[in-house]
C-alpha cells in the first residue's frame, strides 16, 4: 500500500522519437519528451529531470556495443543524477549453460553480438552508478521470452499455424518465459526496491524444454503439435535468428526476484498466461 501511495503522486515522463505518439502516451497519463537515443544531442531535456529512470530500450543491430545507452548514461550525469536506474537486459548475457539452474552469480559470457551490447549497457550503467559512488541504485533485470497477446509475436500462435519445426528431445534446450504483464511489475518495484549494482532475473517458475512449450501452446490453441528434427536439419531448415534461441539452454533461478523485489507473480506457469489470453 505504501508503494502506491507514492505512485499516485508521480509524474511520468516517457522519450520517445516518434512525435506520433505524443497523444498516445498523454491518454495514458504520460509526459512525452521528444528525443532520440541515436541523436545524442536531441536528450539534453533528460537532464536532472527523471528522479528514477527505467530503460528498456535495445541497442542497435549491429557491432558489440550500445551507443544508445552511452548516449543515456552521459545525459544522465549532466545534473542531478537519478536516485535510481532500472535496465531491462536479457538472460541471453549467460550464453550456453549446458541446461544448468543459473543465478545472479554466473558470470557473463554472452554468445552471440545481441547478447554482448547487452553486456555492454549493462556495464556503461554500472560504471554511471559507480561514478557517483553508488549513490545511484542501478538495477539490471535479466529477461528471457516476453509473451503476451497484445505483443507483436508475443504468443506462439503464429508459430504453431506455420507449423515450424521444433528439436527432437534429446537435442532440446530449456527455455524461459515472463509474461509482460509481471515484467512490467517488476520494473515498477525495481524503481523503488532494488540494490545497487544488483542483477535480477526476471522470469517465471515454469522450466520447460522448447519443444514441450511449443507442444503446450498447441494443446491450449488446438492446434497441430509441431514436428520434431534433428539439430543438423534444424540448422539447414530454420534462420539463423531462430537457431541462436536453440542453441543456449539454461534454466534461471527467480529467488532473488522474489525476495528482494518480493513480485507475487501473477503467472507463475507461462501455461497460465496463455490459457489467460487465449
Amino acid at each position: 500500500m505504501r508503494l502506491a501511495r507514492v505512485q499516485r503522486h508521480m509524474r511520468t515522463f516517457a522519450l520517445t522519437s516518434q512525435q506520433q505518439r505524443s497523444t498516445e502516451l498523454r491518454d495514458a497519463g504520460i509526459t512525452p519528451l521528444l528525443g532520440n537515443l541515436d541523436q545524442p544531442s536531441s536528450l539534453k531535456r533528460l537532464a536532472g529531470l527523471a528522479t528514477r529512470v527505467v530503460h528498456l530500450a535495445p541497442p542497435p543491430l549491429q557491432g558489440t556495443h550500445d551507443p544508445r545507452t552511452l548516449a543515456l548514461a552521459r545525459v544522465l550525469m549532466l545534473r542531478t543524477a537519478p536516485s535510481s536506474v532500472v535496465y531491462g537486459s536479457t538472460s541471453g548475457v549467460y550464453g550456453d549453460c549446458d541446461s544448468a539452474w543459473v543465478t545472479e552469480t554466473q558470470i557473463t559470457h554472452p554468445k552471440t553480438s545481441r547478447a554482448q551490447r547487452r553486456v555492454d549497457a549493462e556495464q556503461r550503467l554500472r560504471h554511471l552508478s559507480r561514478l557517483r559512488g553508488n549513490a545511484i541504485r542501478m538495477s539490471v533485470l535479466r529477461i528471457p521470452g516476453i509473451y503476451a497477446n497484445d505483443r507483436v509475436g508475443g504468443t506462439p500462435r503464429d508459430r504453431l499455424t506455420r507449423g515450424t519445426a521444433v528439436l527432437q528431445k534429446q537435442y532440446d534446450v530449456f527455455t524461459n518465459h515472463i509474461h509482460a504483464n509481471d515484467l512490467a511489475r517488476a520494473c515498477q518495484l525495481a524503481m523503488w526496491r532494488g540494490k545497487t549494482q544488483r542483477a535480477y532475473n526476471i522470469n517465471d517458475d515454469s522450466q520447460m524444454l522448447m519443444g514441450d512449450y511449443f507442444d503446450m501452446a498447441a494443446g491450449v490453441y488446438g492446434l497441430p503439435k509441431p514436428p520434431r528434427i534433428s539439430r543438423a536439419r534444424a540448422k539447414l531448415e530454420l534462420g539463423e535468428m531462430q537457431m541462436s534461441f536453440m542453441s543456449e539452454s539454461r534454466r534461471l533461478v527467480n529467488t532473488r526476484m522474489k525476495r528482494e523485489l518480493r513480485l507475487r507473480l501473477l503467472y507463475p506457469q507461462v501455461q497460465d498466461g496463455l490459457e489467460a489470453q487465449n
